[in-house]
């Protein structure tokens, strides 16, 4: 008979439809009843939506026979209605903020922080009031793409002061970390300190409070979209396959939580030979607007490659302010008006 263990085993390798966690990681699994009889496997999923529970039972019972279990297999799962259905609060608003925007990726490395940080400035030229949340705790980079060093203080009501730099107000752990000093926090800090950079920050009064979230979809995204009313989310990207795959997995996480996809935005999208003016499509053409279409949202932009980019970023002064007559600039502060338009601004 399979042993317990290896029941569990099995069913860590399930993962919750649209998330990259597990259902044994996220605590749906009660008991695990292992008899020579068959297998019998409890769950408890709070949910609106039948075809999740559907996925999971087919799933588990698929695992659990890939892993040598001989007999019946039984998987209950007690559906119970999510908690904003039975009265009690789910996500709600940040205090004195209008519109709460996420920026997501499906993986690291396709400059989510870069649109960010230029989206908030294009969107502060505006003449908004505008903050930037830097949500990647084991990764922060706000801090040094606006050059700041400062450490954050509290006023009278314990509340922390963001640090405001190019009419922006800002919040990253970059700012409480020493240089080159890791994050070293498990789940429950990343929630408490999530929890803190949106509710116990002095935003208000902001227009737009735009969220740079880490890669992919871990407890970070999950803590947020059941915490935070968000407006919508900015899916980016690269047009090479490997990165539209992952940003496929970004999207429908926020889809399967209710979260407006606002738009996709192809960053490094060619490079165009300051020399001859010959483009160079070296990530490849036309993903961006393929994936925006199989989404059915729209294409934002397309950020070019352009050494002014790097530069702002590394030196603490993002494009947008550094060269705003340049090509990303410009596409930047257009994205920055669609989202104006999309919602009302």
């Amino acid at each position: 008979m399979i042993s317990e263990d290896a029941l569990k085993q099995a069913l860590q390798t399930v993962k919750y439809p649209g998330f990259s966690r597990d259902i044994v990681s996220f605590g749906l699994v009660k008991e695990i009843i292992n008899e020579a009889a068959g297998v019998k496997v409890k769950m408890t999923l709070t949910t609106s939506e039948p075809a999740i529970a559907a996925r999971i039972r087919e799933e588990s019972i698929a695992a659990i026979q890939a892993a040598g279990a001989r007999g019946p297999i039984e998987v209950l799962i007690d559906i119970q209605a999510p908690a904003q259905a039975a009265g009690v609060p789910g996500p709600q608003g940040i205090d004195g903020v209008r519109h709460i925007i996420a920026v997501a990726s499906g993986k690291g490395g396709v400059g989510k922080s870069t649109v960010a940080s230029n989206l908030a400035l294009a969107l502060s030229s505006q003449g908004l009031k505008v903050g930037l949340c830097d949500c990647d705790l084991y990764g922060p980079s706000i801090a040094l793409m606006f050059g700041c060093s400062e450490r954050p203080t509290a006023d009278e009501n314990d509340h922390i002061i963001p640090i405001e730099r190019d009419g922006l107000k800002l919040m990253s752990m970059g700012f409480l970390l020493d240089d080159g000093a890791p994050a070293v926090l498990r789940g429950p800090m990343v929630t408490r300190y999530t929890q803190q950079f949106l509710r116990q920050v002095a935003w208000k009064p902001l227009d737009v409070l735009i969220l740079d979230l880490p890669p992919g979809t871990g407890d970070i995204q999950l803590t947020i979209v059941q915490t935070v009313a968000l407006t919508g989310v900015i899916i980016v990207t690269t047009p090479q396959e490997v990165a539209l795959i992952d940003a496929r997995k970004a999207a429908s996480m926020f889809e399967k939580t209710n979260v407006p996809v606002l738009g996709i935005v192809e960053n490094m999208s060619h490079f165009v030979s300051p020399s001859d003016g010959v483009r160079y499509n070296i990530f490849g053409a036309g993903g961006g607007t393929r994936e925006a279409a199989r989404l059915g949202t729209s294409l934002l932009g397309e950020i070019p490659i352009e050494i002014a980019v790097r530069e702002g970023g590394d030196l603490g002064n993002p494009v947008v302010l550094a060269s705003p007559q340049s090509a990303s600039a410009l596409a930047f502060k257009n994205i920055g008006q669609q989202i104006c338009n999309h919602i009302g601004l």
